[in-house]
């Protein structure tokens, strides 16, 4: 799981950053609104989590932006402004969660799972994830965290078809008939597949995919 922290608070900021990497859960901050606003374009977060009370900011406008590039990973507001026609106005329109300072820190860390649960089944249909990595499958994109993997269009496919049937044993005719749509039984004995295993570990890690009985692979 990976979240942006955006915190003018730099003690705050780095406390927390700590505090989640202690929970499993990577986290780049941001000081500015600039600085969020392109980072949180161009990578993908499962969460936000969003002091609205940041200087020379308008926290809303921001918003509307990056709901305008096609962004809807979820927000936490953190606020010290706690008004209930305030809130309602805030969920209402750009956030979906928020908690007042001074918060718990383990109120906030059971918010995000919440948040990425939801977001995550939300996105189900259009995106796989498999531990580290996310396949966007309306981009045909593989990410790792937030970067991307430059993958052919076999490799995508097989990454792909590997991951629709993760913790499953998948057999070299299944990838011949799924990703490149044709089999005899002379390509069991082929080293294409082998050859593409190999550039996807290359790129991966080789210990993502694992080899079962020579002519069999999981993803592990």
């Amino acid at each position: 799981m990976k979240v942006l922290v955006v915190e003018d608070n730099e003690i705050l900021s780095r406390n927390l950053v700590r505090f989640l990497s202690l929970k499993d859960i990577q986290a780049d901050s941001s000081f500015d609104w600039k600085d969020w606003l392109y980072k949180a374009s161009i990578n993908f977060y499962d969460v936000v989590i969003l002091d609205i009370n940041l200087p020379e900011m308008d926290w809303l406008e921001v918003c509307k932006k990056l709901r305008e590039k096609g962004k809807d990973v979820p927000i936490i507001m953190l606020t010290s402004r706690s008004t209930k026609s305030d809130i309602i106005e805030w969920l209402d329109i750009w956030a979906d969660d928020y908690l007042s300072k001074p918060f718990d820190y383990d109120e906030l860390i059971a918010r995000i799972k919440t948040l990425s649960r939801r977001n995550l089944k939300n996105k189900s249909n259009t995106k796989i994830t498999i531990w580290e990595y996310l396949i966007d499958l309306e981009e045909i994109q593989v990410y790792k965290w937030s970067e991307k993997i430059k993958l052919s269009t076999l490799e995508y496919n097989l990454f792909k078809y590997l991951s629709q049937n993760k913790w499953k044993v998948v057999s070299r005719q299944e990838m011949y008939e799924h990703v490149w749509w044709e089999f005899d039984w002379d390509f069991m004995f082929s080293k294409t597949v082998d050859v593409y295993i190999w550039y996807l570990r290359k790129k991966l890690g080789r210990e993502l995919i694992e080899t079962k009985k020579w002519f069999w692979y999981i993803i592990n």
